[in-house]
């Protein structure tokens, strides 16, 4: 906790936005324990070379000191000049992993990256020259609300692992976890799967038999093939099938803690749409009328994930 809470005083991560391009000002770079014990030899070959007087001592140990040198100058290239964009995450529901997508653009070949977060999952990975290498990173969705990637660490040790290069990320972006629904739930009275939820009215889509020829109505619609063969006119007549107007109240819902009602709120939601009904939903604060479709289902997820949640305004990027 010391330890994080120093290195957040001293680094001083900011929430970002946009193209990151890491320059010298934010790379940083320390001596590894094989790179220290590689200092600990050179120092004590150097004193041998000193005390016996050896030439050939001083070349070598001269070439491993100039090796390091150059290893550390690798490492920094490594990271320098390369630029990463947050991508949008997908919703997903509490439980489950959300993977955060990263863009990294570079013009020259990078080796031997490493992406890592505060709680400890790392996404090892290599960044070819010239082309764009797209890196979804996983965090686990422990609960619902909002999941942000946090300050991430991207570091890098190569050539030779003597030294440790890293910078720091932390992106503006976040994804929404929605409440984990029940296995099981029977919808409401009205939303049976046996068409009990649905009903028929005059539409376009399903043809639903012939009528009696009125005048005014259009020639488009006359059943000619029957007129062909000696019947008398008639009307082609259409129905829709729209679902009945069915309430997801969280009040009927028979649990007694608030997060078993979100989950079965979810599994009603769910089923509702995959039925196709038209459905509205009902929170102890507000409510939302009834529709259906795609977007509707999202809205009613989303206010179910944020229920009952502190509300900070910002302007980071949701999926």
């Amino acid at each position: 906790m010391l330890k994080e809470r120093f290195r957040t005083w001293l680094f001083r991560p900011q929430i970002e936005h946009g193209t990151i391009v890491l320059t010298q000002r934010r790379i940083f770079i320390l001596p590894t324990r094989q790179g220290l014990s590689l200092a600990v030899v050179l120092v004590l070959m150097l004193l041998g070379d000193i005390n016996y007087n050896l030439s050939l001592g001083y070349v070598l140990t001269f070439i491993l000191a100039t090796m390091a040198i150059m290893s550390m100058l690798h490492a920094f290239r490594n990271l320098a000049h390369l630029e990463i964009r947050a991508g949008r995450a997908d919703a997903v529901f509490s439980g489950d992993t959300a993977y955060f997508l990263l863009h990294f653009n570079s013009a020259r070949a990078r080796y031997q990256l490493c992406l890592q977060d505060t709680r400890g999952n790392t996404v090892g990975f290599d960044a070819p020259a010239g082309q764009s290498r797209d890196i979804f990173f996983p965090l686990p969705a422990t609960r619902r609300g909002y999941l942000e990637t946090g300050r991430l660490t991207l570091s890098t040790e190569f050539p030779l692992g003597l030294f440790h290069a890293w910078s720091y990320l932390h992106f503006d972006t976040r994804c929404l976890a929605y409440p984990k629904p029940l296995s099981r739930a029977p919808l409401p009275e009205g939303g049976a799967p046996d068409g009990a939820g649905k009903h028929s009215v005059a539409g376009n889509d399903d043809f639903a038999g012939l009528r009696n020829y009125v005048a005014g109505d259009a020639l488009p619609r006359i059943a000619w093939k029957a007129y062909a063969r000696g019947h008398a006119l008639q009307v082609k007549q259409f129905s829709t099938q729209l679902g009945e107007e069915l309430w997801l109240d969280m009040a009927d819902v028979p649990a007694p803690d608030m997060e078993e009602k979100l989950a079965h709120l979810t599994r009603w939601v769910l089923d509702a749409h995959t039925l196709g009904l038209r459905y509205g939903l009902r929170l102890p604060d507000k409510e939302l009328a009834c529709d259906s479709g795609t977007s509707h289902r999202d809205e009613c997820l989303r206010r179910l994930a944020l229920f009952d949640l502190p509300v900070t305004p910002d302007t980071r990027k949701t999926a």
